[in-house]
């Protein structure tokens, strides 16, 4: 059985990220019988400078992109559709306020040494998706914790401290030196680089003509 690793460059706050993932599952699943895949997730931040209170998510993002409102109204409707039919919860998705990712990607960084960093990464997405939670939230980032049997006072030690910061900024300063501007990323086996939240067939694709080139 051929071995593809898959390095995931994301932010919990990027839709598409979440899309892209369970686009990508749905690709792995097809190809389990030839491939054995593993999972790496990697720390990016959209709005690294965010700081305070937050913002309703649907003005913040027409200023950003310059577009209306009712253009990002409707946008985000469209992924909202297309993340139902994948089985994504992302109901909530238009109520949400703006915040900062920082400490959840600290939190992936300790799940991912306790083999749980995929299922606390969905536990947030789910969090800020479909239940328009802050995830920059103490509660809510325990509550994700606990989702998942983790240790909520180990959690709450590397929240009160400085503890996998350098880690998440060592990931956002790789990804950013190697050009990666927009998320999600994947990047395979170290050398093959799939931009944005492509179809699952697209990866498949991708994986078979990757996975039969001489390494």
């Amino acid at each position: 059985m051929q071995k593809i690793h898959i390095d995931i460059v994301s932010d919990i706050a990027c839709p598409w990220c979440a899309i892209g993932y369970a686009r990508l599952e749905q690709a792995m699943k097809q190809l389990a019988p030839e491939y054995e895949f593993g999972v790496q997730w990697h720390a990016f931040e959209l709005n690294p400078d965010h700081t305070g209170e937050g913002e309703p998510i649907l003005p913040a993002l027409a200023r950003k992109y310059g577009r209306s409102e009712e253009e990002m109204r409707a946008t985000q409707d469209q992924m909202m559709t297309i993340a139902k039919d994948l089985g994504l919860n992302f109901e909530k998705m238009q109520e949400r306020f703006t915040c900062n990712t920082f400490d959840a990607h600290r939190l992936v960084k300790w799940a991912a040494e306790q083999g749980k960093q995929t299922e606390m990464k969905q536990a947030l997405f789910e969090a800020y998706f479909g239940e328009a939670e802050d995830v920059s939230d103490r509660d809510v980032l325990l509550g994700c914790v606990e989702s998942l049997g983790l240790d909520r006072a180990r959690a709450e030690q590397i929240l009160d401290s400085d503890e996998f910061a350098s880690v998440v900024r060592e990931d956002e300063t790789t990804y950013q030196q190697a050009g990666v501007s927009a998320v999600p990323a994947f990047i395979v086996n170290g050398k093959y680089l799939i931009s944005g939240a492509q179809e699952p067939d697209t990866l498949v694709q991708a994986f078979e003509e990757i996975g039969g080139k001489p390494e």
